[in-house]
């Protein structure tokens, strides 16, 4: 099992409809976590990279009804510090 975190950013707020099918997605085999923040307007999943992949999640979240910005926010392989490649050194 490989665990990785992604960190998606969303534009509009959920409606009920989307919060409810975001919910359902705890359900999906090899989605661990589904956390949600509305005020960052971000969501964070922890899920089983053996299992799925970053454009399955990206339509699971579409169809859900969440619009999503372009790019994942992060994502993190288990037991590994997330580097930013833009950061000064």
């Amino acid at each position: 099992m490989t665990q990785l975190d992604v960190t998606y950013r969303f534009t509009a707020p959920p409606r009920e409809a989307t919060a409810l099918a975001l919910n359902s997605l705890r359900e999906v085999y090899g989605i661990r976590r589904v956390d949600l923040d509305e005020r960052a307007m971000t969501i964070h999943i922890e899920y089983d990279a053996t299992r799925l992949t970053d454009p399955i999640l990206r339509q699971l979240l579409r169809r859900a009804g969440l619009v999503l910005e372009e790019q994942p926010h992060q994502v993190v392989p288990d037991g590994e510090r997330l580097v930013d490649p833009h950061a000064a050194t």
